[in-house]
């Protein structure tokens, strides 16, 4: 699935969160087998808010500000 066409899912960016928790599952709850998928999330979310702007609202990502927090941290390796 592209990413505009994870934007437009219903809700937007649903199908990365469902992954996220089927990994999260599979794997005990230990988030690092499932770097990839949030990471995967994130940008969905990040192209969401590009698209929506910031104050716009979808279950399955974190408000734009903590958005780009997370993603920072993740980069920073934190």
């Amino acid at each position: 699935m592209g990413l505009e066409q994870d934007v437009r899912s219903d809700p937007p960016c649903h199908p990365h969160a469902c992954a996220i928790q089927n990994c999260l599952t599979k794997n005990g709850f230990d988030e690092a087998k499932c770097t990839k998928l949030v990471d995967a999330l994130y940008e969905c979310c990040q192209a969401f808010y590009d698209k929506n702007g910031d104050n716009a609202v979808t279950v399955s990502c974190p408000k734009a500000n903590l958005l780009r927090l997370k993603m920072e941290q993740r980069k920073k390796g934190i």
